[in-house]
């Protein structure tokens, strides 16, 4: 099982933009999250693009587990493979949460190729820590992402069967949530029809609450 980690981990990986473009912000990351982190107390990390980084009030939310929010804007499931090391493996995690794909699926990236990058994630993780749950958030629908919403359906029934078939990985569904039947809920997003706002999040921690005890 560990060489077929690292065979995952080590095959080639093309980045499809610069991972070099966010390293400002993760180093700036690095240094607020060392600040907080009590290293004798279980830590669960909630990683991944805008929708993690501007959920704000995480802590407060879970206020009985040491979290560290690693998410860093407009960033894709490449990009978190890039940065694992400083945004995931450094806090030694018991559990790591996990939103990518809505960006890359935005930007047309098939949902195979964002299942690779995944699970390069999950192979570096559980070589330095074998034990570590990762839960896989679903994308997200949103308003102006709206018309793809058949290529979100495919990635998150892909995350699901991969919850499924792993014991050490679990999948939230927050897309059936956010939606009326089969409406999406307006209401749940600021005024760029991308980002949550506070009634948007308040759904997405009922969903996650059940997966972070």
């Amino acid at each position: 099982m560990t060489l077929l980690l690292l065979l995952i981990w080590t095959s080639p990986v093309c980045w499809s933009q610069d991972p070099d473009r966010f390293r400002e912000e993760v180093e700036q990351l690095v240094q607020v999250n060392d600040s907080l982190w009590d290293q004798n107390q279980e830590t669960i990390i909630f990683t991944g693009s805008s929708s993690i980084r501007t959920w704000e009030n995480l802590q407060s939310e879970f206020p009985s587990y040491q979290i560290i929010n690693s998410g860093f804007g407009g960033s894709h499931a490449s990009d978190l493979l890039f940065y694992a090391a400083e945004l995931i493996l450094r806090y030694q995690p018991r559990k790591v949460f996990i939103y990518e794909g809505d960006n890359d699926l935005s930007e047309g990236k098939r949902p195979g190729k964002i299942l690779k990058h995944i699970n390069a994630i999950l192979a570096r993780i559980w070589l330095n820590y074998p034990g570590t749950e990762v839960v896989l958030i679903s994308a997200k629908p949103s308003i102006v992402r709206w018309n793809r919403r058949r290529a979100f359906k495919r990635l998150n029934r892909r995350f699901k069967r991969m919850a499924k078939k792993q014991p050490n990985i679990g999948y939230v569904d927050v897309w059936t949530p956010m939606l009326s039947g089969k409406k999406l809920k307006k209401d749940l997003f600021i005024e760029d029809g991308l980002h949550m706002n506070q009634k948007g999040y308040e759904l997405w921690k009922q969903a996650i609450d059940p997966y972070v005890k």
